[in-house]
């Protein structure tokens, strides 16, 4: 994967729980989150165990939406997801990284973004060489208590030829 990726809070705080928030770095050529994106996250302060991974990741990007986001958004997501949806429209990167799925659903099919999630991260980690097991990880971020559906993690098992 290549290019420049837009993420929400939640695929960067996964990837921090496991240490695991270089993928991204090795992954794509720009790593970038919208300010209410990184409000968000420092603002989980002593809650988010990965905080301190996600503060000495200098290389990703803050950047702020030139304007506010679209009042339909804005209803019907939370903040973070919105501010990316938005910063996409004004960027069109190759990547947005969404995890929730109704922000997922409304990326794709209304704004034609092409949106993964953290489950495909490890899985192209894995064929890129920069992980050796995608189970590991996957079992890691659950334990830690970042949820992902069984039908999540059986199809990146698939995808990563471990099931």
């Amino acid at each position: 994967m290549k290019g420049r990726v837009i993420c929400n809070a939640g695929p960067i705080i996964a990837l921090c729980v496991i240490g695991r928030i270089d993928l991204l770095r090795r992954l794509f050529e720009a790593v970038v989150v919208p300010q209410e994106v990184h409000r968000e996250i420092v603002e989980g302060g002593s809650e988010f165990a990965g905080l301190r991974v996600y503060e000495r990741s200098h290389w990703v990007k803050v950047m702020r939406i030139s304007k506010a986001v679209d009042p339909l958004l804005a209803t019907l997501l939370d903040r973070g997801e919105g501010a990316v949806i938005e910063l996409a429209r004004e960027l069109n990167p190759e990547f947005v990284l969404i995890d929730e799925l109704k922000a997922r659903k409304i990326a794709r099919k209304i704004f034609g973004l092409k949106v993964i999630g953290s489950a495909r991260i490890l899985v192209e980690a894995k064929r890129e060489g920069l992980l050796n097991n995608v189970s590991k990880e996957l079992k890691a971020m659950r334990e830690a208590g970042y949820w992902l559906s069984d039908a999540i993690v059986e199809a990146a098992l698939r995808q990563a030829e471990e099931g």
